[in-house]
């Protein structure tokens, strides 16, 4: 491994379908906004956004690229089409949900495994049904992607029943990015009225298909009361970078036994808790302030990239403000507004796969500068519907021109080869 393995966010387009059909059961802000009327280019526009300014702050930048909607194919395994599907069937079929990249796999570099490639397990998604049928695209984006075999092992899902949802149940804890780390996989149990997306044999599975040292990984379960708040993943309440963890003091079931755990494993470790007392878990998950980009700046400084509604929930800002002012690890706050992707339960945590590597070892067409964003920004403008209400998904014209926009983009990337619907 070189001297330019780097911590690279890939962060999903949002794509031209995207929706509130209110799908996610347990996803608060779906459910709340099912119904509404939803603005694909806007939202996406918002993510491009998003990545410029982390390219701003010297941050290595990715993309993945929205998925082809209507998933014909998955309509056809169910015996139907587009045009005679129910509602919810037809709903899921064109459902943007692909944009959260969090949940496309769990990433281990390769200063963690036993064989020293950087491995990627795409994640089942079988929880829910609107996103069990994105995995046989992302596969193919991630074998792309990181194609390079002596450098990366791309992995097929986890079987099912066994519930696996990524990153976005997954931390890492480390000195410095290309150091070798601890990693944390939390799991799910109950949640109450919701469904525990993360299941502990799904998180066993993918340590054990990376080849991770197991003194030097832990499996945590997810408080039931953090699942049952609406944190139906463990991102909505906790988030970690090097060596810091940034957590809800409710977010883990034995949070004693975790931090013992995490300390005799790596006695560097800060832990910066948020109190229930100052922030309740309600406030937490309203305005994501978990769901947060933790990241190291190139001058060694972290920074919190926070959703806007951070800013909108008093005791929130209050808490953070407290906290940069301190002499934590944690001394910038830089709040980005991607309130279509909030809306759906996506803040910019969700947005973004965090991969470490060398970028020069990624295939380039999915590598990020301002000009290839102007570019893409481009054609979102000018192909991405302006808005979609949940009626409209039967629309023939709204499915072809959604069609036409993934086509523009992929054939713009130079990926049309690659990637067939």
């Amino acid at each position: 491994m070189g001297m330019s393995v780097t911590e690279i966010n890939f962060d999903g387009l949002i794509g031209p379908s995207h929706n509130y059909a209110g799908l996610s059961l347990g996803n608060l802000a779906s459910s709340r906004n099912a119904g509404a009327i939803a603005y694909p280019r806007a939202a996406a526009l918002q993510g491009i956004e998003k990545m410029r300014g982390n390219i701003r702050l010297g941050l290595a930048q990715g993309m993945f690229l929205p998925q082809w909607r209507p998933d014909g194919a998955w309509l056809a395994q169910l015996g139907t089409d587009i045009g005679a599907a129910e509602p919810h069937i037809r709903a899921a079929a064109m459902s943007a949900s692909s944009m959260w990249a969090a949940n496309a796999a769990t990433v281990s570099p390769a200063s963690d495994t036993a064989d020293g490639r950087t491995h990627l397990t795409v994640a089942n998604l079988v929880t829910m049904p609107h996103r069990s049928h994105e995995w046989p695209q992302t596969l193919a984006q991630l074998r792309v992607a990181f194609s390079d075999p002596r450098t990366f092992a791309v992995h097929a899902p986890v079987p099912a029943p066994f519930g696996d949802e990524g990153a976005a149940n997954h931390m890492r804890l480390c000195d410095h990015h290309g150091a070798a780390g601890v990693e944390i996989f939390v799991y799910g149990r109950s949640g109450g009225p919701f469904p525990a997306r993360q299941h502990f044999e799904a998180s066993k599975a993918v340590a054990r298909l990376h080849g991770l040292d197991a003194a030097r990984t832990l499996f945590v379960e997810q408080s039931e009361e953090a699942i049952a708040a609406g944190a139906f993943h463990n991102d909505v309440v906790a988030v970690a970078n090097e060596r810091v963890l940034f957590a809800h003091e409710l977010a883990f079931a034995d949070k004693t036994g975790f931090y013992a755990d995490l300390r005799a494993v790596m006695p560097g470790v800060e832990i910066v808790e948020v109190p229930a007392s100052a922030v309740s878990l309600a406030d937490a998950i309203k305005s994501y302030l978990f769901n947060a980009q933790l990241v190291t700046l190139p001058d060694g400084g972290m920074a919190l990239i926070l959703p806007t509604e951070a800013q909108e929930t008093p005791a929130v800002w209050q808490w953070l403000e407290q906290m940069v002012a301190g002499n934590g690890p944690i001394r910038r706050l830089v709040p980005v507004d991607v309130r279509q992707s909030m809306a759906n339960g996506g803040g910019p945590a969700c947005l973004r796969l965090r991969v470490v590597a060398d970028p020069a070892t990624i295939d380039p067409r999915f590598m990020m500068d301002e000009g290839k964003l102007d570019a893409i920004a481009r054609i979102v403008s000018d192909y991405w519907p302006e808005q979609i209400a949940p009626d409209d998904l039967a629309d023939t014209r709204l499915i072809a021109r959604i069609e036409q926009s993934w086509l523009t983009l992929v054939d713009h990337l130079q990926l049309s080869g690659d990637l067939i619907p």
